[in-house]
């Protein structure tokens, strides 16, 4: 026990990659990790997603407890790396290994909020409503700013005064759907974490 106490940091390490640990002074302790894993996810809905927060795009699985009944709100109560992933094979970073709390942040935004001009505070609205204003911002600036012809008179059906950011965890489905989008309307200022 002694020697154990009295190894250098490389070797501590060598020793707890090694499995020795795990049957160290006699006691087997991989099935009782095994069992507390077990107990944390038992019962668990199993959903498949992308970590939201860079471009890598880890696969993560979140357990979710709750029967999916009506009077039941389900809770997440345990997200881990998806270790059939080939992008990160089960590893999260720091960030990642986070999710739990984000997902679970009583501060978390889960509505459209609203906040009126010249008004001090935001006000949640319904989805239908803030789809509502956008489309409608959209068309006002639309009107205000396309431009059929450039100044030595060529067709360029352009619009130079709204700019559109992509997210950084969009499939490429999504990046597909949002140039259509974007070039449908004649919008060229775009950026994008992937640079797609």
């Amino acid at each position: 026990m002694l020697d154990t106490i009295a190894m250098s940091p490389s070797s501590r390490r060598r020793f707890l990659q090694s499995g020795a640990a795990l049957t160290a002074f006699g006691f087997d302790l991989r099935p009782a990790q095994a069992a507390v894993r077990e107990l944390k996810i038992s019962r668990t809905t199993q959903t498949h997603s992308v970590c939201p927060y860079c471009a890598v795009g880890c696969s993560v699985v979140i357990h979710t407890l709750g029967d999916k009944a009506r009077n039941v709100k389900p809770a997440v109560v345990h997200i881990e790396g998806d270790p059939e992933s080939p992008i990160n094979r089960g590893t999260l970073c720091p960030k990642g290994i986070s999710l739990k709390e984000f997902v679970n942040s009583p501060r978390r935004l889960t509505r459209p909020l609203y906040r009126a001009p010249g008004a001090k505070d935001w006000t949640p609205i319904s989805w239908e409503e803030a789809f509502t204003k956008m489309a409608a911002r959209i068309k006002k600036s639309r009107d205000a700013g396309f431009k059929a012809k450039d100044d030595q008179g060529r067709t360029v059906n352009r619009l130079d005064n709204i700019a559109m950011i992509g997210g950084c965890t969009d499939a490429n489905e999504v990046n597909f759907l949002m140039s259509k989008f974007r070039f449908g309307l004649g919008i060229l200022p775009y950026e994008n974490q992937a640079r797609l």
